[in-house]
Order: C-alpha cells, then structure tokens, then sequence
C-alpha cells in the first residue's frame, strides 16, 4: 500500500478565526473555540482493511430534518501530487438518516494544503430524512470518511496557475 499523504491539524489561530466566524465566540455552549481545538482527532481508518478515514465530529451535533450545519474540522492534509481525497457522509448515517454533503462528494486537492487558509476543511451537512429522524453526532463520533485516489491529467493539459485562496478558489479569475 502507498503512503501518499498526511493529516494535520490546521494552527490554532487558523481554526479558532474560522470556528468564530462560523459559531460566534460561545455560540455551540461546548466551550471556546481553544478548547474545542485541543481535542480535535486526525482522521484514521477504523480497521486495516477500511478504504475511508474516519472524521470526527468536534462536538455534540443534533439536526433535525432538513437542517444543515457547518463544521470546521480543524483538518488539513498534506498528500503527493495526482492524489485526491474524496470526502462522503459515513455510509451508516447516510443510510439512517439520509445524511448529505452538501457539496455530494467533498473534493480535497493536492494544493490546497497551501491555501491561504492553510487548507482547512470544512462539512457542511444536511440531515435528509424523510422518515422525521433526528440526528445525533456526539463529540469524537465519526461522521464523514476521505478516501485518496489517484487521478491523471489529459496529455494536452497546459495548466500552470498556483491556488492561493480556499473554497472554490480556483473558479475565480480577476
């Protein structure tokens, strides 16, 4: 098996600065923004045999349909270039609760581990049931899983540009 890639957590400064844009200082009553980052986990696979790296959740999360929440992870990675990780819903909760990214499927790039937000991933979440089922992620419960894949470049591909920005950076030309 190739070793390809990373976790880290993205600076103290760099997650406290997205959790209060995202929660306000106090909001979430699960403790401050440096609290909650001195427990973040790295993403890991459950067992050897796991394709998916498990995220956990920073804290408590309840969502009831049709709700949505953005979280911060605290995460960033590190990988080889021609390697993408792709992140989806953790297959029991999308299967109990219809669980989405609102994204579908989170695209994580090689070069994003440069960006100016030092590459912190985000999870925006939406609780799709149609069965009236409240969600509950609990603090350190797995809720997303990234799985690298290598992927190629057409041979008359000519890009050169640099990201230096975050979320849907690479879109926006001046």
């Amino acid at each position: 098996m190739r070793r390809i890639a990373k976790f880290h957590k993205v600076s103290k400064e760099q997650f406290q600065k997205d959790w209060i844009d995202t929660f306000g200082e106090n909001d979430r009553q699960t403790g401050t923004p440096e609290d909650i980052y001195q427990e973040i986990k790295l993403p890991r696979r459950a067992t050897a045999g796991s394709a998916g790296y498990d995220f956990f959740a920073p804290v408590d999360v309840t969502l009831k349909p049709g709700e949505t929440i953005k979280i911060p992870t605290g995460i960033r990675v590190e990988m080889e270039p021609e390697w993408v990780l792709k992140c989806y819903p953790r297959s029991g909760l999308g299967f109990k609760y219809r669980l989405q990214l609102n994204n579908t499927v989170g695209i994580i790039d090689s070069d994003y581990f440069y960006s100016d937000n030092e590459g912190h991933m985000f999870a925006k979440i939406t609780n799709d049931s149609n069965e009236e089922k409240t969600l509950e992620i609990k603090k350190g419960d797995g809720f997303m899983q990234g799985i690298f894949v290598e992927y190629g470049i057409t041979v008359d591909d000519d890009v050169t540009d640099v990201r230096n920005g975050g979320f849907g950076s690479t879109t926006k030309k001046e």
